[in-house]
């Protein structure tokens, strides 16, 4: 299972990167602090970084993923942010980072709705999921808000080094297929 590599939406479009968006992604958010304190790695201090990143997710595009998408502005291109799908079987992980300044505008609730509704449509997909720390309200209220639902509490699951050197607990978050 592939995705395409463009999905749109009324105001959105995820694009697969490439290299050239090396310092876009660096400066709208993979330097932020704020925007990365519950991610898995540190924020980045060098656009070398960004462009490391960039690098593996290409690489990732012509293998078997995890696919990553730029989520930018339908109308004129600009970076927002990210969100990635990791196909595991029938299942689908979500993972993604939004610009500060992009904040409690609904974008990634829109970006999270258009890719749960292309994994959900796949015949393989019965599930799709992502977890968040229980201590980030922002990004629990945009998955209830794209249609998942809080499952339970996974305990020590995901490292946040910008939060603690020890394994956080995270909300675990799922939509699954309507079956007849």
């Amino acid at each position: 299972m592939k995705p395409p590599p463009i999905l749109e939406t009324e105001h959105l479009r995820l694009r697969a990167p490439d290299l050239e968006d090396a310092e876009e992604v660096f400066a709208t958010y993979a330097r932020d602090p704020e925007v990365t304190r519950y991610l898995s790695f540190r924020p980045h201090q060098h656009v070398a970084q960004s462009r490391d990143f960039l690098r593996r997710c290409v690489a990732n595009w012509a293998a078997e993923g995890p696919y990553t998408w730029l989520i930018t502005r339908r109308e004129d291109d600009r970076l927002l942010g990210v969100i990635d799908a990791r196909p595991q079987g029938h299942r689908v992980e979500l993972g993604y980072a939004l610009g500060r300044e992009h904040w409690g505008r609904g974008i990634m609730t829109e970006a999270v709705r258009a890719v749960i509704a292309w994994a959900l449509g796949q015949p393989e997909i019965h599930r799709v999921w992502a977890v968040c720390d229980v201590d980030n309200g922002a990004s629990a209220r945009v998955l209830e808000k794209a249609g998942m639902e809080r499952e339970g509490r996974l305990r020590g699951w995901s490292f946040h080094p910008n939060v603690s050197a020890l394994p956080r607990d995270s909300w675990c978050y799922a939509r699954v297929k309507e079956t007849a």
